[in-house]
């Protein structure tokens, strides 16, 4: 038998691999409000709806990156709607941050198993900001829980993660809904679920961390703009009403995700019917 007879089927199957549409699922900043991101997981998990990549900045890169260890969605739920969040805060004497991290970093080690990025089943890529370059930082390889730590350390709020001589801090600093990571690694349809810019917005201005957090969704409310073309679809619970401290509201956050998933089910279905019957060969 030749050469090529016998590389034929294989290089059919890799055709056909070639031609399966790649989907991305995108997920945003947004602090409390971020948990809608787990009911939006529990629907398309238990619809069936398959993707291959998730995209997370902050929030949005902490659910992504639990989800894409293994944990269990429902397990999620269960834990946020009774953890005391406080636990995880360690308060340290200002330097360059009030808030050390250890505590959530160990917190993050038990729900990652403290998997490697090359432990995951789904690929994962976490977007944070680099201080020293004033650029994003694609973090994808190394330790989750590193990655998940930079993602969302609130800056003047969480010391930054000291990673390869870099400083790095939240994801939504720069890219609050990374878009355009995921397209940038050949997604045929994004799907981004937003929990910042819907109606409704309550805006309450008491604390420090209120001034940054506000401060923030303002700094990513142009760049939003601009990326919000390049979605596919796009899922935007109505959570703006929320404070984003308001930890202890995760009953109600996490059921507007779901809700607001299911009203686009319908229209997610059909794209991505029509996306493979256009890639089929």
């Amino acid at each position: 038998m030749s050469l090529s007879a016998d590389c034929g089927p294989e290089m059919k199957g890799k055709d056909r691999m070639a031609k399966k549409p790649k989907i991305a699922l995108v997920l945003g900043a947004g602090s409390a409000r971020g948990l809608a991101h787990i009911g939006v997981l529990q629907v398309l998990e238990e619809n069936q709806i398959p993707f291959d990549m998730i995209v997370g900045s902050s929030m949005g890169a902490m659910v992504g990156g639990i989800y894409a260890s293994g944990v269990d969605l429902y397990m999620l739920d269960k834990m946020v709607e009774h953890m005391n969040t406080r636990m995880l805060v360690d308060l340290v004497v200002p330097n360059l941050g009030f808030i050390a991290g250890r505590r959530i970093s160990e917190f993050l080690d038990l729900l990652t198993k403290k998997k490697d990025f090359s432990d995951l089943n789904r690929q994962l890529i976490v977007v944070a900001t680099d201080l020293m370059s004033g650029e994003r930082a694609i973090l994808e390889e190394g330790s989750v829980t590193e990655a998940i730590r930079a993602s969302i350390s609130l800056p003047g709020i969480f010391t930054p993660v000291n990673k390869d001589g870099r400083f790095l801090v939240d994801g939504a600093v720069i890219d609050r809904l990374p878009v355009q990571v995921a397209q940038a690694r050949g997604s045929d349809l994004v799907i981004a679920v937003d929990v910042t810019f819907g109606p409704g917005k309550k805006i309450v201005i008491n604390t420090a961390m209120d001034v940054i957090l506000t401060s923030l969704e303002i700094m990513g409310k142009h760049h939003f703009d601009t990326v919000l073309p390049h979605a596919d679809i796009l899922i935007q619970p109505e959570v703006s009403h929320i404070n984003p401290k308001e930890f202890d509201r995760s009953r109600e956050i996490v059921d507007l995700g779901r809700r607001a998933m299911e009203d686009k089910l319908g229209e997610l279905k059909s794209r991505l019917k029509q996306l493979s019957s256009r890639k089929s060969p």
